[in-house]
């Protein structure tokens, strides 16, 4: 835990604050990370809102809106957890360690979640703001309406409409979670052939991710 509060560039005060921030409900013990991450989520909405705010005063709410879409979602903080190495500090059950808990894209996003909530109680929102903005402009350099609210569906149908003449399927497989934090899971179909899956906070992004993927098979197949 060292390790990560020196990625973070914060000391907690309290360890077992951070210990809970990284306990996944899987190890069964009395206390999980649920709670923090449940608070987490909104303080990190929060944070994103007004780093918007701010840095682009000209634009509007629509698109300051699809901005903070891009970046306060599963894939943006798994992304961030990755680079703090959250995975290597999970408190798991063996069973999810032998299932691939460690990388998997919801259980890292929602322990960073929680490891910013865990900041935010214990030394407020401007420390837990500095944490957030840090990790985020690092996993980020170049925050632009165009490079982040790529539509990936529009580029995969017109690039399958020109080249195989077909529309691409989105199927739902499945939809876990509590109520504040659904998972879906959704496949990609062409040719009733399926080309890939992918997760997401909602049936929206996770059909945007596998049509990303999509486009990367398609084109490794026509390099090919």
């Amino acid at each position: 835990m060292s390790k990560l509060e020196d990625r973070l560039g914060y000391k907690f005060k309290d360890k077992n604050l951070l210990k809970e921030a990284l306990t996944h409900k899987s190890s069964k013990k009395d206390y999980s990370n649920e709670r923090l991450e449940f608070l987490g989520d909104a303080v990190l909405d929060l944070i994103v809102a007004e780093y918007l705010f701010l840095k682009f005063t000209n634009i509007a709410e629509g698109d300051m809106s699809k901005l903070r879409a891009a970046l306060v979602n599963e894939a943006s903080f798994a992304k961030m957890a990755d680079i703090l190495g959250v995975g290597e500090c999970l408190y798991l059950s063996s069973a999810e360690e032998h299932n691939g808990g460690r990388g998997k894209p919801s259980l890292l996003s929602d322990a960073f979640e929680a490891i910013i909530g865990a900041i935010y109680l214990e030394a407020g929102l401007s420390t837990a703001s500095g944490v957030a903005v840090g990790l985020l402009e690092l996993c980020y350099p170049k925050i632009e309406l165009n490079t982040l609210t790529k539509d990936y569906k529009t580029t995969l149908q017109e690039i399958t409409q020109a080249s195989l003449g077909v529309t691409p399927k989105y199927e739902l497989i499945s939809a876990s979670g509590p109520d504040h934090k659904k998972e879906f899971e959704v496949a990609l179909l062409l040719n009733d052939k399926e080309i890939s899956r992918a997760f997401g906070s909602s049936k929206k992004q996770a059909q945007q991710e596998a049509a990303r993927i999509a486009i990367e098979v398609l084109k490794g197949e026509i390099d090919e």
